[in-house]
């Protein structure tokens, strides 16, 4: 089947070639907005804000400062999982996974002028995720990962899924500079990664090496 250059509802596959899902791990306010506003700077082209503990009030705060740091540099923001803070802080998208609202309803929910992703680890999954009007896929994790509790997808699963889906894909988990390489002739639109942005020493030159890793797969 043949790959188009946009997905389903019109996403520009360059929009998901270097994807940032952020961890806040022991960092304070200042130094997560701090990496992410030198992701954005550098070259990340897309930030994911995952947070699983944050009390309501709390992720929706948290989203407008996250918020503003994208806005800044023109980097389109994800909200993981929830619907009502991605919509109360205009994010550009929302990103489920299997146990979130059906995809059906997420999107007639986020209307048709907002990004929606999700996760896939089967074809199956990411041939209803396409039909019921998901933009892309998440397809992990790839390899083992410590950021989220996830079984491995095998390379095997996610080159089918490229080959048989025309939304593009984007590969997630433990994806690293010294593992890239697996990912060649793998057809996906990008890399999603976590720790190696957030953990890095340096960002910006981080983020330059896995711009041109991801550009060179």
């Amino acid at each position: 089947m043949g790959k188009t250059s946009k997905g389903a509802n019109g996403v520009n596959k360059e929009l998901l070639k270097l994807y940032l899902v952020t961890g806040r791990y022991d960092f304070s306010e200042e130094q997560f907005l701090t990496i992410i506003d030198q992701a954005c700077q550098s070259g990340v082209t897309l930030v994911q804000l995952r947070e699983k503990e944050l009390s309501t009030y709390d992720f929706y705060q948290l989203a407008l400062k996250v918020k503003e740091v994208t806005g800044r540099y023109n980097v389109p923001l994800i909200i993981n999982d929830r619907l009502d803070v991605c919509l109360a802080v205009g994010a550009e998208g929302l990103h489920i996974g299997d146990d979130e609202l059906p995809v059906t309803v997420a999107r007639r929910l986020l209307g048709s002028d907002r990004i929606l992703g999700v996760s896939a680890k089967t074809l199956v999954r990411s041939i209803e995720a396409q039909v019921d009007g998901a933009d892309y896929l998440g397809v992990g994790a790839i390899f083992p990962t410590q950021t989220k509790d996830s079984e491995v997808t095998s390379l095997e699963t996610l080159r089918e899924i490229t080959q048989s889906v025309e939304l593009p894909v984007v590969a997630i988990g433990g994806i690293k500079l010294d593992n890239m390489s697996a990912l060649t002739d793998s057809e996906i639109a990008g890399i999603s990664v976590v720790s190696e942005i957030m953990k890095a020493e340096n960002v910006p030159r981080t983020v330059e090496s896995l711009r041109r890793a991801v550009e060179a797969l």
